[in-house]
């Protein structure tokens, strides 16, 4: 389960102010419903993906014993 700020709130940042678990989230989100999203909802989802983008994708670049590759936001 996602556990972190809502969409309500995170409306009113700026997406570089998104930790990675946020945009992870909201980018799957998202994208199982981009077929029904309206053009507000498509702005919003393609803005995600251009953040992911310009951060180098989500993948860390290694491992640690905390820690995979990937980041998690369940």
């Amino acid at each position: 389960m996602y556990v972190g700020r809502d969409m309500t709130e995170l409306q009113m940042m700026p997406k570089s102010e998104w930790e990675d678990s946020e945009l992870a989230f909201f980018h799957h989100s998202l994208q199982q419903v981009v077929p029904y999203l309206n053009a507000e909802g498509q702005t919003i989802h393609r803005e995600i993906v251009e953040e992911i983008t310009s951060r180098g994708g989500l993948n860390r670049g290694e491992a640690t014993y905390t820690q995979g590759t990937k980041a998690q936001y369940d």
